[in-house]
């Protein structure tokens, strides 16, 4: 396999690995209709009722229609447009203290009436093995609301001509600016989501999401060496006003490289990564050892994820839950002694709400009204993530709002809420920040990662790399990987930039569970210093 084969196999996986799941292939017109309210007001009373009357002493239904449209292109070539929908029904309730659960695609009422009563005989069957009854912290029905992602331009109403045109381009721009091959996509998300309870809650909610990544990579012809940059994006909770330059949030790093923040211009991402991909080829390997990092949030979120977002789930606490991310090193015993997790520059928080994040809806898929909360405060660890079932075992007696299921066929389950990095509270900018490093290194973008089980040890890589000389950005370097203990590294933490320098990035494929789900989750921060952090050479030949 020569190495363009390997490029197409690679960039066609990635693709790839988003389409299996997103139900079937329809037509671009059909994303832009939505199913009637009272229909599915309806429906989910007939859910309701058929559930009560089988002996459910609680119901709730999520009627859902899920939308998805890829865009993926190849230097001069259109490779894929796929547009899908997924639409149906899921059924929760309790009975004789158990959760059952059953969901269907038809959506007739026999057939949600029947999937209702079969997820309490589910129910009933569970709770003969059950050693004790399901604890569901009240919420308060709130009748019939509505919430919607604050979009300026849905995205799917966008002509896919001008959305080829925006990809093709900016492959030609990168190509022209030196890169060799370059990948473009757009994922574009709408979720249609309707839940309905005994609590007394009818809530329809139009979530909508965006993301745009490219790989570029600039390959040296006489050695065969290549090098890529990918892009520097942030999937948002937002329309299409991300890409067309009508939001703000643009900010240039001491070094020059543009970060993005609620705007995105793909085309200058395109250009620069093309030239960074090929100033790495000729880009010195770091020496290893000791140093200052100084993370640009495009790179933080990352880190912030694995290390505190993934531990501070109440069900990896309690054992409860093991896939894909392992349990965690936190008790409930470092909650209740505020366990040391970072030091006092470290204020950590929860968040459903946050407008322009990922994670940021209404309700969650209880109907709980989201919020904000800290997880971590000043340094010190004083709260986790919970849900319904759950938080009678923090002290709590309201859920947090953090449940989700990632379709209307899978049960609603504890995900991560947004988990962000808050701002320095003193006045200071990465420039100002960079100026008393004697030795360190700048470190932009999200790279590889490994961590172990319970979240203690990992590594982290990302894209692009500075020198930092007596407070000076040098030049880029290369095959960065920097390794942590998460509370040494927190711990580690001597300042974070003020609120001017705060950013989001994240991701749409959360991993959790068995059957896996993804959920789609934002983290944000500012720049922010760590001292005295081991980095190591990445590179297989040294020589």
């Amino acid at each position: 396999m020569d190495r363009r084969q390997f490029l197409t196999i690679s960039s066609l996986g990635f693709a790839g690995l988003m389409l299996p799941t997103y139900g079937r292939v329809i037509a671009a017109e059909a994303l832009l209709s939505p199913l009637d309210v009272a229909m599915k007001k309806s429906l989910a009373d007939t859910a309701l009722q058929a559930a009560t009357s089988a002996g459910a002493s609680y119901c709730d239904a999520r009627i859902g229609r899920y939308l998805r449209q890829f865009v993926i292109t190849r230097e001069d070539k259109v490779q894929n447009v796929v547009n899908t929908e997924s639409t149906g029904i899921g059924i929760r309730v309790i009975a004789d203290g158990a959760w059952g659960f059953a969901a269907t695609n038809d959506l007739s009422t026999q057939s949600i009436a029947n999937a209702a009563k079969q997820a309490t005989a589910i129910a009933k069957a569970n709770a003969k093995t059950q050693t004790a009854p399901v604890q569901l912290a009240k919420t308060a029905g709130v009748g019939e609301v509505a919430w919607k992602t604050p979009i300026v331009k849905n995205s799917m109403e966008v002509p896919i001509k001008d959305k080829v045109d925006l990809l093709l381009g900016v492959n030609a721009d990168a190509i022209k600016a030196g890169a060799d091959f370059v990948n473009s996509i757009l994922f574009l998300v709408n979720e249609q989501k309707y839940f309905a309870s005994t609590d007394g809650s009818y809530i329809d909610q139009d979530v909508h999401r965006i993301w745009a990544p490219m790989t570029i990579t600039a390959i040296d012809k006489a050695s065969g060496k290549f090098r890529t940059r990918d892009g520097l994006s942030a999937p948002m909770g937002m329309g299409f006003e991300y890409l067309d330059g009508s939001a703000a949030g643009k900010v240039v790093s001491p070094n020059g490289v543009v970060n993005y923040g609620k705007s995105y211009d793909m085309r200058e991402d395109a250009i620069a990564a093309a030239k960074q991909a090929r100033e790495k080829l000729k880009a010195p390997s770091v020496k290893p050892g000791k140093y200052d990092l100084v993370l640009d949030p495009s790179h933080t979120w990352l880190t912030i994820h694995e290390s505190i977002g993934h531990p501070t789930e109440l069900d990896r606490v309690l054992g409860y839950e093991a896939n894909f991310a392992g349990t965690s090193f936190v008790s409930l015993d470092k909650v209740k002694d505020r366990f040391q997790y970072g030091s006092d520059q470290v204020t950590v928080f929860a968040d459903k709400v946050q407008p322009g994040s990922l994670g940021a809806v209404g309700y969650d898929d209880e109907g709980v009204k989201t919020k904000r909360w800290d997880l971590i405060k000043d340094g010190k660890l004083v709260n986790l993530q919970g849900i319904r079932d759950q938080v009678h075992l923090l002290g709590e007696d309201a859920s947090q709002g953090c449940c989700y299921a990632d379709s209307w066929s899978s049960v609603q389950f504890q995900r991560m809420p947004n988990v962000s990095l808050a701002p320095g509270k003193a006045k200071l900018s990465p420039a100002q920040m960079i100026k008393d490093v004697e030795n360190g290194i700048y470190i932009i973008g999200a790279g590889s990662f490994s961590i172990d089980q319970q979240r203690y040890n990992a590594q982290f890589g990302g894209q692009l790399f500075y020198e930092i000389k007596n407070g000076q950005v040098t030049h880029m370097i290369e095959d960065v990987a920097y390794q942590i203990r998460t509370p040494e590294f927190w711990n580690s933490c001597v300042g974070v930039c003020d609120e001017s320098d705060y950013r989001m990035s994240g991701s749409f494929f959360d991993g959790k569970g068995q059957p896996s789900q993804s959920s789609a989750v934002s983290h944000g921060s500012s720049t922010a210093r760590f001292n005295g952090v081991n980095v190591i050479n990445t590179a297989r030949n040294l020589g």
